[in-house]
């Protein structure tokens, strides 16, 4: 039997779980995560797995979208009527299904070297003057210019030796901004810089909270010293125009953008932060990653185990290309347990 025509059963679970501290960013606060685990099954028996989670508020109506694409989804589907339904379906799922289908195609087995593990992260730092103290406490804990996360069990470590001659890159903190009063980020702003150690890089997370006037501000705030890895989405998605003027004076990188027009991806030649779990079916961002595309940045939605080793696996990709980064993935902002195991059987059972 044909691939394309080839039979696979389709199994759901829902989950949810809270985040350790709440998430306060431009676009309203995040504290949980809903979503479901999927598991497809082929006809030789081989299993794919994915999850389904919105990211809520970015994503108000996401939930409800994905629960009815999913109840018209059926158990059991025929792999090419799911390859022509993907376009259309809401990113979380569409990810869910690639991802899954992915695997069924051979992604993370033996004969193509496993799943690999993440790079050292950029460490989040949560908004307002909470940034500080999260600052102090993360540079008392490890020392200057180190940055790395033990790899999940099962996992391959990538290491420092297997990074391009660019070499590891430096330790990395990313703030949400334009989630409070602008004057009091200034001045938070000023006490990161002091307390930062030399060579350490700064991003800066607008969520495309700031107009022109303030953006310009800070960037010009920031031009002219090492510190500012970019400034993240820090014009609404509606100004595109403002976007472009302001990444001429200072990097920036664009992801909400991304999202409301996924063809921009083709056309911004600055950094680009991804978020798989939240875009769609993955397989064309693997491909880019697997060809060298440079100016990628992996970025988590707060994944279950599951979508956790493909993000990993993304982001060991990103470090070995033309242009390495830390990748996005939130250390200490997710919970521990079953749900968040790399092995998706333990994954799914903790749903059971």
């Amino acid at each position: 039997m044909a691939l394309m025509d080839a039979m696979l059963e389709l199994a759901w679970r829902p989950f949810a779980f809270r985040l350790p501290r709440q998430l306060v960013t431009a676009q309203g606060a995040l504290a949980q995560k809903r979503g479901w685990l999927l598991r497809l099954q082929g006809a030789d028996g081989r299993l794919g797995w994915g999850e389904a989670a919105p990211l809520e508020p970015q994503d108000p109506r996401g939930h409800g979208a994905c629960a009815a694409a999913i109840a018209a989804l059926g158990p059991r589907l025929e792999r090419k009527h799911l390859e022509q339904a993907l376009p259309q379906l809401p990113g979380p799922l569409a990810f869910a299904l690639g991802l899954a289908l992915a695997e069924l195609e051979g992604l993370g087995s033996p004969a193509q070297g496993g799943w690999l593990a993440a790079p050292p992260s950029a460490e989040l730092l949560p908004a307002g003057a909470a940034a500080l103290t999260a600052l102090d406490a993360l540079l008392q804990e490890r020392p200057r210019g180190q940055a790395a996360s033990p790899a999940p069990a099962g996992l391959h470590q990538t290491t420092a030796a297997e990074l391009p001659s660019q070499g590891t890159p430096p330790f990395t903190v990313k703030w949400k901004v334009a989630a409070g009063a602008d004057a009091e980020e200034r001045a938070v702003l000023e006490q990161l810089l002091a307390r930062l150690p030399a060579g350490c890089k700064l991003r800066l997370d607008a969520n495309g909270g700031w107009d022109r006037p303030t953006a310009q501000a800070w960037a010009e705030r920031l031009a002219a010293g090492p510190r500012l890895d970019w400034l993240e989405q820090p014009l609404s998605v509606a100004d595109p125009q403002g976007l472009e003027r302001l990444a001429a004076l200072v990097p920036v990188a664009l992801d909400e953008s991304l999202m409301a027009d996924p063809a921009l991806a083709q056309r911004w030649s600055g950094w680009q932060v991804r978020r798989p779990a939240s875009e769609g079916d993955p397989r064309p961002l693997l491909a880019s990653l697997q060809s060298g595309t440079p100016n990628l940045c992996l970025s988590t939605a707060f994944e279950t185990g599951i979508g956790r080793r493909l993000l990993a696996h993304l982001a060991a990709l990103q470090a070995q290309g033309p242009t390495p980064t830390a990748p996005g993935l939130a250390p200490g902002w997710r919970p521990k347990g079953e749900l968040f195991a790399a092995d998706p059987e333990r994954v799914w059972g903790a749903v059971g």
